[in-house]
């Protein structure tokens, strides 16, 4: 069963489940995490893979708009603190998929992580709950994911975690213009059998 919509007035405040791996915790996004995801989305490098990096009016948007589907359907894209080290890494988790595609409605497994927070596997443990929580609890058959083809260190997590590639499901994005170099992207395909346990 899904967990209920929360009713609290802020998208910062709710009662959504906390997810805890050996070295991470899943949580409700907090205000002063906009600061440090702000830096995150300004780096070139982590947005490589997205059309452009973001100011810190358009990071704290989407900020508000992660916690708000957290708060509003009880999942969502979980803030990442790792205890001991981090309070905010980035985050991981689930998301409906919001526009319009052949494989919608579904719903996408994701992630994106400061520079500082990669090759250490925090990705694909905090990915793994994540997936474990839409099939226990959501009871969701599966997730998908999607990236850009050379986005090969986003790939490697979705691979890790144990999605499949469908090639023949690969699309052009809606949301990206035409003949821009970002638009074409492949599609991951997750279901609860394949689930990789304890993989980093």
């Amino acid at each position: 069963m899904s967990p209920s919509p929360v009713t609290s007035s802020s998208p910062f405040d709710t009662d959504a489940p906390v997810l805890r791996t050996e070295r991470t915790i899943l949580r409700a996004w907090r205000a002063d995490d906009l600061p440090p995801f702000a830096a995150l989305n300004a780096d070139r490098e982590v947005m490589r893979h997205f059309p452009t990096t973001l100011d810190r009016a358009q990071s704290d948007a989407v900020a508000l708009r992660l916690a708000k589907h957290l708060h509003t359907h009880g999942y969502g894209p979980w803030a990442l603190e790792i205890p001991g080290v981090t309070p905010f890494a980035g985050f991981v988790g689930l998301m409906r998929v919001g526009f319009d595609a052949p494989f919608a409605p579904a719903v996408e497994i994701g992630w994106r992580l400061a520079q500082a927070w990669w090759s250490k596997g925090y990705a694909t443990e905090a990915a793994i709950a994540a997936a474990q929580f839409a099939f226990d609890t959501l009871r969701l058959s599966e997730l998908v994911s999607f990236t850009v083809p050379a986005n090969v260190r986003s790939r490697a997590v979705m691979e890790r975690i144990g999605m499949r590639h469908c090639p023949d499901e690969d699309f052009l994005h809606p949301l990206i213009p035409p003949g821009h170099r970002l638009r074409r992207h492949v599609l991951y395909r997750l279901e609860a059998d394949a689930l990789a346990c304890g993989t980093r």
